[in-house]
């Protein structure tokens, strides 16, 4: 990593997960190669480092679809350009209904997908079970088959934006918070960090769950909040089939992950459990919440009898972390209406990895031109006004 703090930079990007790196990985791909990355404490050591790696394509709408899209084209390719391993397999994904609603949802969504080229097919329970053997397909109505979604390693794919980023001239600083942002005249002109200032003609917040109180200091609203986040890890499963597909049960708030012969259960529970209402400690660095068993149970029961052999499987790992969701689970994307010059994308509300690509790629070209490259007002900032 990059030593010695320069005074100025085309654009200053402020955090270091997933999202911040993508941007200055975008940005020197579309010829912006003076960014200066800072992270508080460590790369990927809030939220990145412990999220699920899940990489799916269908989202709500055309345009969330096509950025998600996006991204995962990019995962396959980061690897070859940067030579580091991202852990990326396109094993596929399964979404399964209990409800003709549901169906009716995924169904929906599925022709929208198929309208610019998203690969979806239909199965029926018999063709679920097929795809993914160890459920149990009793209340299910059927299902949707997304070959080309998959799973990745969400610190190695951070590690490999580094390195491309790095690569078209970006210059990354670990250990160095950034305490304020400068502005002058209703316009931004730099940060203040613990290592002394950097002017800048734009700024980038992407500091997570941090991304609120910093912006708040100087009078921009980045509406989120931390929630605790869920997963187990069980024991390794000897008869477990290899390479399942990512598996989805919205009607039982669940999701499934095969890894190494293993399975990741982990869930969106109706009623989260918000924290760090009283602030956030400033060394929060690759931690973990305490364990809460008795609000993960009602999903674990609920898990085992869609997949039974996790009644008898050892649990390896109850994993707690927080993670920041907005108002309306879609994140903040775009300049600020307060302050011109300053950007943010945050507020992902656990699809970061899977956004992450297109993410960067829209809000560069957006830094660049001054206006958004597409219509994005599903997640535009301004939309919180």
């Amino acid at each position: 990593m990059a030593s010695e703090l320069p005074g100025q930079a085309d654009v200053v990007v402020v955090g270091g997960g997933i999202a911040g790196c993508s941007i200055a990985y975008h940005l020197t791909k579309i010829g912006i190669s003076d960014v200066v990355l800072c992270e508080r404490r460590q790369l990927t050591c809030g939220t990145t480092w412990h999220a699920a790696g899940l990489v799916t394509q269908l989202r709500a709408n055309r345009r969330m679809t096509e950025l998600a899209y996006y991204t995962g084209q990019l995962f396959g390719q980061l690897e070859e350009e940067t030579g580091l391993a991202t852990g990326f397999v396109q094993n596929g994904s399964l979404r399964v209904a209990k409800t003709e609603a549901r169906y009716e949802e995924l169904a929906r969504g599925a022709s929208m997908g198929r309208n610019f080229g998203l690969p979806v097919e239909a199965l029926s329970t018999g063709e679920i079970k097929e795809r993914w053997g160890p459920i149990n397909t009793d209340g299910l109505v059927g299902g949707f088959w997304f070959p080309q979604d998959g799973q990745v390693n969400p610190t190695d794919v951070t590690m490999a934006y580094v390195k491309g980023a790095r690569m078209g001239g970006a210059r990354i600083f670990e250990n160095t918070p950034v305490t304020n942002i400068l502005v002058e005249n209703g316009r931004v002109i730099g940060v203040m960090t613990d290592r002394g200032e950097i002017r800048a003609r734009k700024v980038v917040i992407t500091g997570g769950m941090w991304s609120r109180d910093l912006a708040a200091g100087i009078g921009v609203s980045l509406p989120l909040h931390a929630a605790e986040h869920f997963y187990i890890v069980t024991e390794h499963l000897p008869d477990l089939p290899k390479r399942l597909p990512v598996l989805f049960v919205s009607d039982e708030h669940a999701y499934y992950k095969e890894d190494a012969g293993k399975i990741l259960l982990g869930c969106f529970e109706p009623k989260a459990k918000p924290w760090g209402h009283d602030g956030i400690n400033p060394d929060f660095c690759f931690d973990t919440l305490p364990e809460d068993f008795e609000h993960f149970e009602p999903i674990l029961e609920m898990a085992v009898n869609r997949v039974p052999l996790l009644a008898d499987a050892g649990i390896k790992l109850f994993f707690n972390g927080p993670e920041s969701f907005t108002p309306d689970d879609r994140y903040l994307l775009g300049e600020t209406p307060e302050v011109k010059g300053l950007f943010t994308a945050c507020g992902f509300n656990s699809v970061g990895i899977l956004s992450s690509g297109g993410v960067g790629k829209v809000l560069a070209d957006w830094i660049r031109d001054d206006l958004p490259p597409v219509e994005l007002t599903d997640v535009d900032v301004r939309r919180m006004m």
